[in-house]
């Protein structure tokens, strides 16, 4: 479970986005966009690390879909952040869109293993 690719991307992207929520918290002073994308975007590892730990393979994929619906919230709310001006750095966006694409493979891995 720890060497999981997933897990591991997962969990840098979170700790980005908790850096990216601070900064944009103390230097633009904005909070309603950065709450959503810092409850949205630290979902998507605890829901993946879950997902390791599931009962049944119905129960992996489950999982995964909610982490890839967490995954699309916070790529919408990193877009809003970036388009609006209060971040610049599109990396991050970047992160997100490759955390997405590993997701949707590994659903459809396990869809098809299933």
């Amino acid at each position: 479970m720890a060497d999981s690719i997933l897990i591991t991307k997962s969990k840098a992207f979170a700790l980005k986005i908790v850096k990216v929520c601070r900064e944009v918290k103390s230097t633009k002073k904005e909070s309603v966009l950065t709450n959503q994308l810092l409850r949205s975007g630290t979902s998507i590892g605890a829901n993946i690390r879950e997902a390791f730990s599931g009962h049944s393979k119905a129960d992996f994929i489950a999982k995964l879909q909610i982490s890839l619906k967490e995954c699309s919230e916070s790529e919408y709310w990193l877009e809003l952040l970036i388009e609006s001006g209060y971040y610049d750095d599109k990396t991050i966006l970047n992160d997100c869109i490759e955390l997405k694409k590993l997701l949707i493979s590994s659903i459809n891995t396990a869809k098809s293993n299933k």
